[in-house]
């Protein structure tokens, strides 16, 4: 998978944050906040083809934790990334 770089982090009132605009009329902007971490994923994985391992790596190596809690935690960043269109196509 690949973050698709349309897609930029703005730091908006000391959250991180991306707008997403709606498509027609009846669709509103959605804004996706991310943390400290989150923002550490896609700044360490923005432009690269990666894996959930590889997600799952980048906590790992900047937090104490256990590698389940890393993997769950990654886990569920791949998929809001995915459920709100931040990735390109496969």
């Amino acid at each position: 998978m690949k973050i698709n770089p349309i897609y930029k982090v703005r730091k908006v009132a000391g959250e991180n944050i991306i707008l997403l605009q709606g498509k027609t009329n009846g669709d509103m902007t959605r804004v996706v906040a991310f943390n400290e971490s989150a923002l550490l994923m896609w700044d360490s994985l923005q432009g690269k083809d990666f894996t959930l391992d590889d997600a799952v790596a980048v906590l790992l190596e900047n937090y104490e934790v256990e590698e389940s809690v890393a993997r769950a935690d990654a886990g569920k960043w791949v998929e809001m990334i995915r459920e709100n269109g931040l990735l390109l196509p496969e």
